[in-house]
């Protein structure tokens, strides 16, 4: 078993961090990941929001690994469930392989919460589990599959960066026509008079 853990700290609110997670997938950094489906979405009675979604990604593991493992493909499933409590504010992510579960698990949880100094910052707490069975080799294995978490995670990150400036741009855009669109009706009721 091999333990993976992370912390990185965002520049932005948690409710834009939050946003952003939702929206994580697709993106142009984890190309792995090509289909998000969501499978259950509830709010409950504290006002908690409980999603579960299933993730379709393209695994990528290096071709010695493969052959190690005795796979061909390497298309996996995850099953990935949410908690987002905004009056808490935090959001807490764990997701778990559904694919190879016989020989390879990995189990992760990422937590958002405001920085405690800065409430303008988030922090981001990321660890995974990762565990291979029956297979020699498989201390190898699992340092390889953590280096990939961590490179991964790094793509992560800058994913949910180019999520914020997008959703910051579609905001701008939005906002500018709504400013347009106030405009012409002023003008067109001073053009009456």
């Amino acid at each position: 078993m091999k333990i993976w853990a992370s912390e990185h700290i965002f520049n932005h609110p948690w409710e834009t961090v939050t946003n952003a997670a939702m929206q994580k997938y697709p993106n142009p950094m984890n190309p792995n990941v090509f289909g998000v489906d969501v499978l259950d979405r509830s709010v409950d009675t504290q006002g908690r929001l409980h999603s579960t979604r299933l993730l379709s990604a393209e695994w990528g593991l290096p071709a010695m690994a493969k052959s190690i493992i005795g796979v061909t493909r390497s298309c996996t499933y995850v099953q990935e469930h949410s908690v987002v409590d905004p009056k808490e504010k935090t959001f807490e992510l764990k997701s778990t392989n559904i694919s190879f579960t016989n020989l390879v698990s990995v189990d992760e949880k990422l937590t958002y919460k405001p920085h405690p100094q800065d409430p303008e910052k988030t922090v981001l707490t990321q660890e995974a589990l990762i565990s291979v069975k029956g297979i020699s080799l498989s201390s190898y294995l699992e340092s390889l599959m953590a280096k990939t978490i961590s490179v991964n995670a790094s793509k992560g990150r800058e994913a949910m960066e180019w999520v914020i400036r997008r959703l910051n741009t579609e905001i701008e855009e939005l906002a500018a026509t709504a400013r347009g669109s106030m405009r012409v009706p002023m003008a067109a009721a001073v053009a009456d008079k």
